[in-house]
């Protein structure tokens, strides 16, 4: 064991190795950065780290066999009764060390790169008042203000979302269209002072729920539906939320569901420019809101 530890400090195995893992971090940390920057399908990174742990023992099967010289590149002297034993010895530690390695690394790698991009789709309003269209609306535009406010996600524009209103569309198609790997679909259904709130995260590339959820609570709680929301999907996505972001989040603008209601329904009356009726409509709403 001592010639064998000896050899490797002749032929600078330990120096190659060293160098090798200082400059494999190296290329895993400038990758995890750079890929994801230039859209790089989500296998290339895998695809890197898994290439650099096979490149590992290999390294040092060169730096035993080969010795950089002023002359060039040389092949090292191999004196002793047990070069092969001893070759043998050092791949079996370069296999290990990769495969320990991996074992840790992949799976972060696997992990890092999910997209956290998402669309939030039209709510659909399933209350039998179809006035309570506007509450649906509103909905949607809080909780798609209430994921912008998370630097970790990607959020599509409500503008862009919208055209989808009254167009067919699936996931796929919307996906692909809007630039995002996430679909949020959801519908409103309110009676009297409950509210329900249905919603599925839905995964654009192959179509498949990746998470969904009800939500009933009163109409006054309907600020903490939005709060757990955000929360949950920012999850599902693995997205961190930092304090200030959690502290926004579960900011209420009223404690009061009836103000609510008369905000979101002005907000709607108002992108009536045409309508002057609906635009003095949405004045006396907001008055009512602010009340």
């Amino acid at each position: 064991m001592n010639t064998f530890v000896a050899e490797l400090q002749r032929r600078k195995v330990y120096r190659v190795a060293a160098a090798y893992i200082i400059a494999a971090g190296f290329i895993i940390q400038i990758g995890s950065a750079v890929f994801p920057a230039w859209e790089l399908p989500n296998w290339t990174f895998r695809l890197v780290v898994v290439f650099l742990l096979i490149g590992f023992p290999i390294s040092l099967i060169l730096a035993w066999a080969y010795d950089v010289t002023p002359q060039g590149i040389r092949a090292t002297p191999a004196p002793g009764a047990h070069r092969r034993r001893n070759l043998i010895t050092l791949i079996a530690i370069g296999v290990v060390v990769s495969a320990v390695a991996g074992f840790f690394i992949l799976p972060h790698a696997l992990a890092r790169k999910i997209d956290k991009s998402i669309a939030v789709m039209p709510f659909e309003n399933l209350s039998e008042d179809k006035e309570n269209a506007h509450f649906a609306d509103g909905i949607q535009d809080d909780i798609l203000t209430n994921l912008a406010k998370i630097g970790d996600l990607k959020v599509i524009s409500r503008l862009s979302v919208m055209a989808y209103r009254d167009a067919p569309h699936n996931a796929r198609e919307v996906g692909k269209a809007l630039g995002v790997s996430t679909i949020l679909e959801g519908s409103v259904r309110r009676s009297g002072n409950r509210v329900r709130v249905t919603v599925q995260l839905i995964d654009a590339a192959n179509d498949e729920h990746i998470w969904a959820n009800n939500y009933d609570r009163d109409l006054n709680d309907v600020f903490a539906i939005q709060t757990d929301l955000a929360k949950e999907i920012a999850g599902a996505l693995r997205a961190k939320l930092s304090p200030s972001e959690k502290a926004q989040l579960e900011r209420k603008p009223t404690e009061n569901g009836e103000a609510y209601l008369a905000f979101v329904q002005a907000h709607n009356l108002q992108n009536a420019v045409e309508d002057l009726g609906k635009l003095k409509q949405s004045e006396q709403l907001y008055a009512r809101a602010i009340e």
